[in-house]
């Protein structure tokens, strides 16, 4: 999230919150593609993590990105952390170690969005490089310790900090030493919502083992493929994972919201300050618990979409779903992921096709196929199969999804282009990880400098 909201209108009942998220409908003809992705920073000369301070730091990585895109900077407490555009550019931002984030504009295309996704890298390139810096696309970080890896100086961040290991053992890795493509995709109706988050919580699991691309750890294979999608089993599970009521019949936006209230807060802003609200869920928070611990502490809609903003389920709702199950990649997979879900959610036929594969899907044979792709990776099994199949059949649906959008380019070519990386990986039988384990123990002769290269930006 580039920027905490501060929206001050006062919450008087439940049923806002509700209209808050049903506040996000939109016909299909208006339907967007908003594409996130994190990258690492790092120094080519020695491999080494960079730094917010300093005059080749991550600050100056963002003044020289602001001077380059005529962006405005997001300050917290007076030190920049993060850039935005105007008139729905999309924007720019930091996560707690130093990865670096494009939030990208809601865009009609896969061809649009890779498009903002090639230029955004080109300017990053144009600024890093002067300052040394360069940038990797990978699920995890590969060589730096936690206690080696930069900190971000985001006043949510600190809080998040204090707060992880009281809730999980992975929270700080998460953190600090994994990176994401998501996609943000919209939804016409309750209906047309309760459709589209059922049919991607039961599918995440297919697009994690697709884009597992996180092998290594403190400069050594670490035993998954992806290390990431391991590190959810155990970050905050009141706040992450599968949503049992998604799988239900009649789930709808009331149903979130009952879960999304009796999940802990973080923080609420006031005047520009964050306050640490890790003790009290937003259901106690509207009932009062925030009296006299900060100035105004009545809930507020910006307290709520700062707190939506703070839950990780597999695929979030908030006036949009967020599809979040993917490791970082390389620049393909950045046109990839969006691809994936497009194909799969935005085409009425391919959507029907997707929900009968998976409408039997219960959440314990989920959550165990969730639970087998970090190690497994396409070989997890699933119902006497693998989620190779499933994956193949997905893609199947995918592809005839986005050849009915028919969405071309200037040299006619629809956005099926878009999954070819996914299809070489379906139709190999083997991971990014897979590959990238192959190299490290074959040419690369164990060495990290090649893994570097090779996913470089």
């Amino acid at each position: 999230m580039a920027r905490d909201t501060s929206d001050l209108t006062p919450i008087q009942a439940i049923d806002e919150l509700v209209d808050h998220i049903r506040s996000g409908e939109r016909p299909p003809a208006e339907f967007r593609i908003g594409t996130e992705h994190e990258k690492f920073p790092f120094r080519p000369a020695d491999l080494s993590p960079v730094p917010y301070e300093g005059e080749t730091g991550i600050r100056a990585l963002l003044e020289g990105m602001g001077a380059e895109t005529g962006w405005e900077p997001i300050l917290d407490e007076g030190r920049i952390i993060g850039l935005a555009g105007g008139d729905g550019e999309g924007a720019i931002s930091l996560e707690p170690g130093g990865q670096f984030e494009l939030s990208g504009a809601p865009l009609e295309t896969i061809h649009q969005t890779c498009a903002e996704s090639n230029r955004h890298l080109a300017q990053a390139r144009r600024v890093a490089e002067p300052l040394g810096m360069h940038f990797l696309g990978l699920g995890s970080s590969p060589l730096w310790r936690l206690d080696e890896t930069p900190r971000m100086p985001k006043s949510r961040y600190a809080i998040m900090e204090r707060y992880m290991p009281r809730v999980g053992t992975r929270g700080l890795d998460m953190m600090f030493r994994t990176t994401t493509i998501q996609v943000n995709l919209d939804f016409s109706s309750e209906r047309d919502m309760a459709r589209k988050m059922a049919v991607s919580l039961r599918l995440q699991p297919v697009a994690s083992a697709l884009f597992a691309n996180s092998p290594f750890t403190d400069g050594a294979p670490n035993g998954e493929q992806s290390w990431r999608c391991g590190v959810w089993r155990d970050v905050d599970n009141r706040r992450s994972g599968l949503l049992p009521a998604a799988f239900e019949p009649g789930f709808g936006y009331r149903d979130y919201v009952d879960w999304a209230l009796d999940v802990p807060m973080y923080f609420v802003t006031r005047e520009g300050r964050y306050h640490d609200c890790t003790d009290i869920t937003f259901r106690q928070f509207l009932d009062g618990a925030g009296q006299g611990r900060f100035p105004h502490s009545e809930p507020t809609l910006g307290d709520w979409t700062n707190h939506l903003s703070t839950l990780f389920p597999d695929v979030r709702l908030k006036r949009f779903l967020e599809m979040r199950g993917a490791d970082g990649g390389p620049w393909r997979d950045i046109c990839a992921l969006p691809a994936f879900w497009v194909g799969l959610l935005y085409d009425e036929d391919a959507l029907a096709e997707a929900e009968a594969m998976t409408r039997d899907w219960g959440f314990e044979e989920v959550a165990a196929l969730r639970a087998a792709v970090p190690e497994r990776g396409l070989d997890a099994p699933f119902r006497g199969g693998t989620a190779l199949q499933l994956a193949r059949k997905a893609l199947g649906i995918s592809r005839g999804g986005l050849e009915r959008r028919n969405r071309l380019n200037s040299d006619g070519l629809d956005e099926t282009i878009f999954l070819a990386p996914l299809e070489d990986t379906a139709a190999r039988g083997t991971t990014p990880a897979q590959e990238l384990l192959r190299r490290f123990e074959g040419p690369w002769e164990r060495r990290m400098e090649p893994l570097f290269r090779h996913l470089t930006y």
